[in-house]
């Protein structure tokens, strides 16, 4: 424990439970900054491991994520995101947590150290060569984590391996390791602290590079995913817009022709009709193409083109 760098002594620690609140605050807010800029180094790295991730989903394989304690936790929080801001399914973005659901109301080491936990969760989910499996572990020890994939390599997945101590474990057996060097913990070995901040604006910038490499991001507008209430409509509504360069109306009316689907409406809303659409991302495996804006004094009825 004590050769890992996030085990050490950071040297804003002493004294830390004296210093006055504003003082202290501003010493954690700066270590959180510190972590953030250790994420740059791995940028080339977190390009591969985006590249390897889309490239399972767009064969129609998985992108799953693992984890123990915190590290488990920034892993899950990054997964749960994906189905509202790039429309994956869940199903294609699983999660191997330690424990299972019931940790995360109660917080337990013990789970982390039972490899058999692991051979359990793995087999469940029934991984298949192609699957990508991103691990993530601070220490990069984590008996749960490493058992899983050492698992997944053996069946052949691709392993993404997220670290906070060089030369670990887990980064020596990946296929793509990432290491976050965020170094000693001003509450010393508390990774949920910058190791854990460090992982979840990594995992943030995997998964969104993940959803431009799909297509699922348009001109910086979230373009994969399905208005179901109020607010999305709302959302929808301007984005389908602003892409098509219609008004609000002819945007929701697209919305409806489409049931709530922004790629296709967006689509509709440039004179397509729903069929044509579909066609279209079919042709362009699901990336919304460019466009000429359609100018909004020839507008066509909803799910409609211009007739002559």
């Amino acid at each position: 424990m004590a050769e890992r760098p996030t085990e050490a002594r950071h040297p804003s620690s002493a004294g830390l439970h004296a210093v006055p609140g504003p003082e202290a605050l501003r010493l954690l807010l700066d270590a959180q900054a510190e972590a953030v800029m250790a994420v740059a180094p791995a940028i080339v790295d977190i390009e591969r491991a985006a590249q390897a991730a889309a490239r399972a989903l767009r064969t129609g394989h998985r992108m799953a994520y693992a984890g123990a304690g915190s590290s488990g936790v920034m892993a899950l929080s990054d997964a749960l995101e994906l189905w509202g801001t790039f429309g994956l399914p869940p199903d294609r973005t699983p999660v191997l947590l330690a424990g299972g659901p019931d940790t995360l109301l109660h917080m337990t080491g013990t789970v982390e150290d039972d490899p058999s936990l692991a051979q359990a969760d793995f087999d469940r989910l029934g991984f298949v060569n192609g699957d990508v499996l991103i691990c993530v572990s601070a220490s990069g020890g984590t008996p749960y984590t490493l058992a899983l994939a050492e698992m997944a390599q053996a069946v052949g997945l691709c392993v993404v391996g997220l670290a906070s101590v060089p030369g670990s474990r887990l980064l020596q057996r990946a296929d793509i390791p990432i290491l976050l060097d965020t170094g000693p913990e001003v509450v010393s070995g508390s990774t949920r602290l910058g190791a854990g901040t460090a992982s979840k604006v990594a995992l943030n910038l995997l998964s969104t590079r993940v959803g431009l490499l799909l297509g699922h991001v348009h001109d910086g507008y979230m373009v994969n995913v399905v208005a179901d209430n109020a607010k999305l409509l709302d959302r929808a509504a301007r984005i389908v817009s602003a892409l098509s360069g219609r008004d609000m109306k002819a945007a929701t009316e697209a919305l409806s022709a489409t049931r709530g689907a922004v790629k296709l409406a967006v689509l509709v809303a440039r004179g397509l009709t729903p069929d044509e659409a579909r066609a279209t991302l079919a042709a362009s495996g699901g990336t919304l193409p460019d466009a000429p804006v359609a100018n909004d004094s020839e507008t066509p009825p909803s799910g409609g083109r211009r007739t002559p």
